[in-house]
C-alpha cells in the first residue's frame, strides 16, 4: 500500500514524534514568566510540613509552585474560586492534600478541568491510620477524576505533577 490517498479514502494518518524530555524542559523554561505552574493546597496549616515535600520536588526541578491553605469545609467558596480561576492564572496542575474526610481534592476537581492530584494525609484523629483519607481521595464519583498518591506522600505528588507537565 502506498502513502498516496486512494479515491474514497481519507489520507493516511501519521503520528507526530513525541518530544524528548529535554525538548519539553526547554518549552517549559521558555514559557516561564514567573507564573506558578502548580498550585499546592491543603486543608490546614498543620499539613504544611508534609505538603512542603511536593513544593521541594518541584523547586528542585525548576518548576514554580504556589502554596495555600484553604478548607473545603470551613471556606468552600474560597476553594471554588481558587480552582475555577486556576487555569486563567497559569496553573497547569493542582495538588490537594487533606486528611480525615479528605474532601479538598474532590471539591477541587469539581471546580476545575485541570489535573488534580490528591494527597491523603494521616493525623492523630484519622481512622485506621489514615485509611479514611486514602479512601476518600481514591473513591471519586464518575466525572470527578482525582489522581491519588500514597498516604502522606506529597513528594510523589510533586513527581507526578512533573510528569503531567512534561507529557
Amino acid at each position: 500500500m502506498t502513502d498516496q490517498p486512494q479515491p474514497g479514502f481519507a489520507e493516511p494518518i501519521t503520528q507526530p514524534e513525541a518530544p524528548t524530555e529535554s525538548e519539553t524542559l526547554v518549552e517549559l523554561e521558555e514559557a516561564d514568566t514567573g507564573t506558578p505552574l502548580v498550585g499546592i493546597i491543603m486543608g490546614s496549616q498543620s499539613d504544611m510540613d508534609t505538603m512542603s515535600g511536593a513544593a521541594k520536588v518541584l523547586e528542585e526541578a525548576g518548576v514554580r509552585s504556589e502554596t495555600r491553605v484553604m478548607s473545603a469545609h470551613r471556606d468552600p467558596a474560597m476553594v471554588a474560586d481558587y480552582c475555577q480561576n486556576a487555569r486563567m492564572r497559569g496553573l497547569k496542575v493542582i495538588i490537594a492534600g487533606a486528611g480525615l474526610s479528605a474532601a479538598l481534592p474532590g471539591v477541587s476537581a469539581a471546580h476545575t478541568d485541570l489535573p488534580v492530584i490528591g494527597v491523603p494525609l494521616s493525623s492523630r484523629l484519622s481512622a485506621a491510620g489514615g485509611l479514611d483519607a486514602l479512601l476518600s481521595v481514591a473513591q471519586m464519583p464518575p466525572g470527578v477524576p482525582v489522581a491519588c498518591v500514597g498516604l502522606d506522600n506529597a513528594k510523589n505528588a510533586g513527581h507526578l505533577a512533573l510528569r503531567i507537565l512534561r507529557a
